[in-house]
């Protein structure tokens, strides 16, 4: 989140392996609430079982891409979700 907040960036992905999502992700998005950031768009990617996606949508994780998600796919989405949060702070 502090890199995020330096760079000024429009999203976080975040690619877990490790199971640790149910950890990381409600850190993260602690971190930007604090540092004001809440339109930064999350997205997910890696080994997330089927049961924790819902909570993690609820949590604000904008897409959750899974193994084999092509980065035109995640790409293409993270432009669209940008540009939305976008016209959406501009209005």
């Amino acid at each position: 989140v502090e890199a995020a907040l330096q760079e000024d960036v429009d999203a976080i992905g975040l690619s877990i392996l490790s199971g640790s999502h149910m950890v990381l992700f409600p850190l993260i998005f602690e971190g930007l609430a604090e540092s004001n950031m809440q339109d930064v768009v999350v997205v997910a990617g890696g080994i997330i079982p089927e049961e924790d996606r819902p909570a993690l949508e609820e949590m604000g994780v904008s897409a959750i891409f899974g193994p084999g998600a092509k980065t035109t796919e995640i790409a293409d989405f993270i432009r669209e979700a940008v540009s939305e949060r976008r016209r959406a702070r501009s209005s």
